[in-house]
C-alpha cells in the first residue's frame, strides 16, 4: 500500500484528497515513512521537517472538513530545492557559509506552492550554490542515483530527481541554468522541464532581466510536471519579464496527435558535442517512435554558433553579480566556484556586449530553424550516469573534458537559445542506467513541448520503470 500510494500520480492524489477518499495526514505519513526507509541510502532529502509537515497536514484536513475550497495541490507533500528560500526552514545552498541559514521569508516559487496547498517536507540536496550537474556538497554529502547507488544523480536538482524516483514525494521544484532540471531528470528516469524564461517568474533576483537561470517543475510524468507548472507559472508584478499567460493553460489534458509533426533529430548537435555511444544506442530507437506515431523525422540541427561563448560569459557575469561578495570567504568555497566568480569579475563591458550580440543572433537563427520544424530532439546528457566519486566525466567518446561544465553542452547550448526544453525518460543502457530524451520547441512553445513529451511517454512506458532500490 505504501508503494502504491507513494507512486500514485500527483493528479490521482489531488483527486483522492479533494474527494476526501484520503486524508492529507495519510498521504504525508506514507511519504514520511518512505523517506525514513529509503533516504539514508540515497541522501536526496535534507533538513526534514516531519513534525511541521504533519501539523500542516492536520490543518489542511480540518480546513477541508470545514468547507474551505481546496487549492489545486491541496495536501500534496513536497520537499523544496535547497537553493529556494523557505521561511523558517534551514536553507543551506549546499554551502558551509550558509549551514545555519534560516530565511525569514519565502521566495516567489515557494509562495505559490504554499498558496496552492502544498505541504512542505524539507529540502532537496544540491551541489554547492547549485554550481554543476553532480549533487555533492560539504554540508550534506552526495546524493546517490536510485538506479545504481555507485552513480551520480546529476544536478543541480539531483536531490529532487532522486527523491521523485524513490517515491519520496510526487512533485518537485527545481531550477536550471545549464541543465539543472534536465540532467538529473535524465539520470534518474524522471521528468524535468526547463520552461521559457519568464514562464515561471522569479523573485528576488539580482538580475531580473537575465534569461539563463529559470525555475521549473520536476515529476515522474509529463502530465504531473504540467500540473505543477500550472501553479508555478503566471504573471507577477515583481518580475519584469513574467509571461502574462495564466498558469492554468497547463492544467488541461496534454493528449496530442503527432501525425504531420515536423521533427528534427540531432544526436550530437551537428557534430559540435561528443556523445557516448551508449546514449546514442538508447535514443536512436526512441526517436523512431516519433515516426511510428506519424511524425516526419529529419536529421538536422540549428546553427548554434556562439552558444558556448554566450553561456560561459553570461553565466560568469551572473555568478560574479550574485556571489562576488563571497570571495571574502574563498577558503570556504569550492575552487571551481571561486574560479567561476573570478572569471565573471574579469569580464569587461566589451565582453558582455559581444555575448549579447551573439545571443541575439543565436535567437534569430534558431527562430528561423523552427520555421522548418516543430520540435528538435537530442540527448539531454552526453553520458549516462557516471561514478559518484568523480567530479565530472573526464572524457566522452575519446574527447577530454577539461572543466566540470564541458560535459553538459548538450543541455547548456539549449539554455543559451531561450527555448523551452523537456527531459523525458528515453530508455536504459545495458547496465540499466536511465537515459533522457531532450525535446525542444520554438520560443515560448512550452505547452507544445509538454504535449509532445506526454505522447512519447505514453507510447514508450519508460517512465514506469522503477529503481530496484525501492523494492528491497
Amino acid at each position: 500500500m505504501d508503494s502504491d500510494l507513494c507512486y500514485a500520480s500527483a493528479r490521482e492524489l489531488v483527486g483522492w484528497l479533494r474527494r476526501r477518499e484520503l486524508s492529507a495526514v495519510e498521504v504525508v505519513r506514507a511519504h514520511l515513512d518512505r523517506i525514513e526507509r529509503l533516504n539514508p541510502k540515497v541522501n536526496a532529502i535534507v533538513s526534514l521537517v516531519a513534525e511541521q509537515a504533519l501539523d500542516a497536514a492536520y490543518a489542511a484536513d480540518k480546513r477541508l472538513a470545514d468547507g474551505a475550497e481546496p487549492g489545486p495541490l491541496h495536501g500534496i507533500p513536497m520537499a523544496h530545492k535547497d537553493t529556494h528560500d523557505t521561511a523558517g526552514i534551514l536553507t543551506t545552498y549546499g554551502s558551509p557559509l550558509l549551514a545555519e541559514n534560516i530565511p525569514a521569508r519565502d521566495e516567489l516559487v515557494i509562495e505559490r506552492l504554499k498558496a496552492a496547498g502544498v505541504i512542505t517536507l524539507g529540502k532537496t540536496n544540491v551541489p554547492e550554490f547549485a554550481a554543476g550537474s553532480h549533487t555533492v556538497n560539504p554540508v550534506f554529502g552526495p546524493t546517490r542515483n536510485p538506479y545504481d547507488l555507485g552513480k551520480s544523480a546529476g544536478g543541480s536538482s539531483g536531490g529532487a530527481a532522486a527523491a521523485l524516483a524513490c517515491g519520496m514525494h510526487p512533485l518537485a521544484d527545481g531550477s536550471d541554468m545549464g541543465g539543472s532540471l534536465r540532467n538529473p531528470a535524465s539520470f534518474c528516469n524522471v521528468v524535468g522541464f526547463r520552461p521559457s524564461p519568464g514562464r515561471v517568474p522569479t523573485w528576488p533576483d539580482p538580475a531580473a532581466w537575465q534569461t539563463l537561470a529559470v525555475q521549473g517543475p520536476m515529476a515522474r510524468t509529463v502530465s504531473d510536471a504540467a500540473l505543477l507548472l500550472s501553479v508555478l507559472a503566471g504573471p507577477d508584478p515583481r518580475s519584469p519579464q513574467a509571461i502574462s499567460e495564466p498558469g492554468s493553460i497547463f492544467a488541461e489534458p496534454l493528449e496530442r496527435d503527432l501525425v504531420g509533426l515536423r521533427v528534427a533529430w540531432s544526436p550530437d548537435l551537428g557534430g559540435t558535442v561528443p556523445v557516448d555511444r551508449a546514449v546514442r544506442d538508447v535514443l536512436e530507437p526512441a526517436v523512431r517512435v516519433f515516426s511510428d506515431l506519424g511524425a516526419t523525422v529529419t536529421d538536422d540541427c540549428p546553427d548554434l554558433f556562439g552558444a558556448e561563448q554566450v553561456f560561459r560569459t553570461l553565466r560568469a557575469w551572473y555568478f560574479a553579480l550574485g556571489l562576488g561578495p563571497l570571495l571574502a570567504h574563498r577558503d570556504h568555497l569550492k575552487p571551481t566556484l571561486v574560479a567561476n566568480i573570478e572569471e565573471g569579475l574579469r569580464l569587461t563591458g566589451d565582453d558582455i556586449a559581444e555575448a549579447e550580440v551573439l545571443h541575439t543572433n543565436l535567437f534569430h537563427r534558431v527562430r528561423e530553424f523552427f520555421d522548418r520544424y516543430d520540435i528538435l530532439l537530442l540527448p539531454v546528457s552526453q553520458v549516462p550516469p557516471f561514478d559518484i566519486d568523480l567530479d565530472y566525466p573526464e572524457e566522452i567518446a575519446g574527447e577530454p573534458m577539461h572543466t566540470y561544465l564541458d560535459w553538459m553542452r548538450s543541455a547548456y547550448f539549449i539554455s543559451a537559445t531561450g527555448c523551452p526544453a523537456l527531459s523525458v525518460p528515453g530508455g536504459f543502457t545495458p547496465a540499466w542506467l536511465p537515459v533522457g530524451l531532450q525535446i525542444v520547441g520554438p520560443h515560448r512553445s512550452d505547452r507544445l513541448v509538454l504535449e509532445v513529451g506526454h505522447t512519447f511517454e505514453q507510447a514508450t512506458g519508460y517512465a514506469t520503470v522503477r529503481p530496484s532500490l525501492t523494492t528491497r
